[in-house]
């Protein structure tokens, strides 16, 4: 059993990666998206080809996200 990696592993195990990352770039803002995580339909297929989902948030949430970026964008 050889132990390289297919290339759809390493693309699943970068999107895991990124959805970390992005939850704790959001946490450090004080943001919670309840449903962030792997679209799973996209990582079933015979050659995963990952997507991240976003889900859904309350109004409220989301207008803090929209405001968290727009004072970063004002910033930059």
């Amino acid at each position: 059993m050889s132990n390289k990696r297919t290339h759809a592993t390493i693309c699943v195990d970068e999107a895991k990666d990124t959805v970390e990352e992005l939850r704790a770039a959001l946490s450090a803002v004080g943001i919670k998206l309840p449903s962030l995580g792997l679209d799973l339909s996209s990582v079933a297929r015979e050659k995963p080809c990952p997507h991240i989902q976003l889900g859904g948030c309350a109004p409220e949430l989301a207008a803090r996200l929209a405001a968290v970026l727009r004072r970063k964008a004002a910033a930059a």
